[in-house]
């Protein structure tokens, strides 16, 4: 397997990308690592892996255009590498905006697939139990057909990567009645409906999206993205209110103490850094968006899952897919 990674994307710098890259050759010596940017930064990983030079790093303001015209960025480097050296997968922490624009306008769309879309798991009710939600902000709008071809793809990713055989697939609306939401979650919930999709069970409101029962959670870029920055906002106030709670009195400290591990094994469920990244689902290559504010062990969750979803074929999976949804 071949994997070309952004190393100069975090804001924290390329020491945490080069930490996480050290942790995750640990655990796969048979995966060739092609990592690019400032040669004298990526120093410690010298015999380890292939460096590539970039002299430049893409802002995280930068616009498409500039993305694009930034062709000596570690980013745009990047994709070169995964397109010359035909490779599995690439990674990134760096600019969302630019990394998605880049990868989709340089190795394209799967034949077929309208509008790509990022995907995450997040965690749920169920202990060990994720759902999948897309598109969580790749785009702004998007129609009723694009909404049906993110359940095709959102299925396919839950089945790789879940291992369910039949997940259960929803779609994200202001109310579980069938003629709840706006134009387009109508009209794909019609559509869902009447071709008789596989595992999809209607509609579900964000206050029991993640309740274990979805599988899949089907949604456009704009609301995703709505849901997933207010869910991270949530668990960091929750996590900031019960740590205040505990230190009120001498009495609630013992009582922390006595309930610790519940509550960090709560913080571990909860740590949105956990998953490792988001993937872009319907362009030709596995591309990971690592978490910007990656640590080591963050930038090594985001090289764990391009490893997963290559090795799943997530790819050709998808391809497949399409093009038999297409007859």
């Amino acid at each position: 397997m071949k994997i070309v990674v952004d190393m100069m994307g975090s804001d924290l710098g390329s020491s945490a990308t080069c930490q996480g890259v050290e942790l995750f050759i640990k655990n796969h010596p048979d995966v060739e690592l092609i990592c690019v940017g400032k040669e004298a930064e990526l120093s410690s990983l010298i015999g380890k892996v292939k460096i590539v030079n970039a002299p430049d790093v893409v802002l995280m303001t930068a616009g498409v255009m500039e993305v694009l015209r930034a062709k000596n960025s570690s980013m745009m480097v990047a994709i070169k590498e995964a397109l010359e050296q035909d490779a599995d997968a690439i990674v990134s922490a760096g600019s969302t905006g630019g990394f998605l624009s880049a990868t989709t306008l340089k190795i394209k769309l799967i034949d077929g697939v309208e509008r790509a879309a990022i995907v995450s798991p997040f965690p749920t009710a169920i202990k060990g139990q994720k759902a999948a939600v897309l598109d969580i902000g790749a785009s702004n709008e998007n129609t009723a057909d694009q909404l049906v071809q993110f359940a095709l793809m959102g299925r396919i990713y839950a089945r790789a990567v879940f291992k369910k055989e039949e997940p259960s697939i929803f779609l994200l609306s202001n109310g579980s009645e069938d003629e709840k939401g706006t134009p387009e979650i109508k009209e794909a919930h019609q559509k869902l409906k009447a071709m008789n999709f596989p595992g999809f069970m209607g509609n579900v409101e964000a206050r029991e999206a993640l309740d274990g029962r979805a599988d899949v959670i089907v949604t456009g870029g704009f609301a995703g993205n709505i849901f997933l920055k207010a869910t991270e906002g949530i668990a960091k106030m929750m996590s900031s209110m019960i740590k205040k709670a505990f230190k009120r009195s001498v009495a609630s400290k013992i009582g922390y103490l006595l309930s610790k591990k519940g509550f960090k094994e709560m913080s571990q469920t909860m740590d949105y850094k956990s998953t490792g990244g988001a993937m872009l689902l319907g362009i030709n290559k596995v591309a990971v968006k690592a978490h910007g504010n990656s640590d080591a062990v963050g930038f090594n969750g985001g090289l764990e899952v391009a490893y997963r979803m290559a090795a799943a074929k997530i790819v050709e999976q998808l391809k497949e897919g399409i093009s038999n949804e297409r007859r």
